[in-house]
C-alpha cells in the first residue's frame, strides 16, 4: 500500500499524456526515435554506437506509439480494481502460508480480473481504429484496420467498401461485448443463486 499523496501523484503521471493532443504525442515520438533523435544522441554521447539506423518507420516504433497512447486506459481500470481489494483477503492468504506468488496467482489476479478485462476492452477498441501511429511512426508500411478504412474513404474513393469494413468491424466488436456482458450476468446470477 502506498501513501495517498503518492497515489495521487502516480495517477497524475498516468493521466498526464491525455492532456496533450494525440498528434503532439505521436510527433514527440518522432523526435525521440528519429535520426539525430534523443535516443541516438544519448547512445552516441555514451560511446555505445557510432552510427545507427533510424528507429522510426517500423513495427517497433508503431508498437511504442500505441503502447504510450493507450497504456493509461489499461492502468486506470486495473488500479480501480486493486483499490477495491479487501486487504483482509491478502492477509488471510499469508496467514495460510501462501507465498507472494501464490497470493498473486490465487487471490489478487482473480479478484482483479474484471478490471483487467475492462482495461483490455478499453485498449482494444481504440487500437482497432488507430491511424496516426501506423501512418506516422510505422511509415505506412503496416496496414491496420483504421488505415484500411481511411484508405477506402480517402485515396481509393471506395466508400461502399470502407463503410462495409466499418460496419463489419463495429458489429464484431459489439457481438463480443454483448456476449461478454451476458456471460458476466449469467455468472453473477449463478453465484447469487448458490
Amino acid at each position: 500500500m502506498q501513501k495517498p499523496s503518492l497515489k495521487v501523484a502516480l495517477i497524475y503521471l498516468v493521466t498526464l499524456p491525455f492532456w496533450v493532443s494525440m498528434i503532439v504525442r505521436v510527433y514527440s515520438w518522432i523526435i525521440i526515435l528519429g535520426n539525430e533523435g534523443v535516443i541516438e544522441k544519448t547512445l552516441r554521447a555514451l560511446g555505445l554506437i557510432d552510427d545507427m539506423d533510424s528507429l522510426l518507420f517500423g513495427d517497433t516504433a508503431m508498437l511504442i506509439g500505441l503502447v504510450y497512447s493507450y497504456i493509461p486506459l489499461m492502468i486506470l481500470p486495473i488500479f480501480a480494481s486493486i483499490e477495491k481489494l479487501d486487504p483482509a483477503l491478502i492477509e488471510a492468504s499469508h496467514d495460510l502460508y501462501g507465498s507472494r506468488l501464490v497470493t498473486l496467482h490465487r487471490v489478487i489476479l482473480p479478484l482483479c480480473q474484471p478490471g483487467m478485462l475492462a482495461g483490455a476492452i478499453l485498449v482494444f477498441v481504440p487500437c482497432l481504429g488507430a491511424v496516426l501511429e501506423p501512418t506516422l511512426l510505422g511509415g505506412g508500411k503496416s496496414m491496420m484496420m483504421g488505415n484500411l478504412i481511411q484508405l477506402q474513404f480517402g485515396a481509393a474513393r471506395n466508400w461502399p467498401l470502407g463503410a462495409a469494413i466499418s460496419i463489419v468491424l463495429m458489429t464484431a466488436v459489439l457481438i463480443f461485448l454483448v456476449a461478454r456482458g451476458l456471460r458476466a450476468v449469467r455468472r453473477e446470477t449463478t453465484e447469487l443463486a448458490l
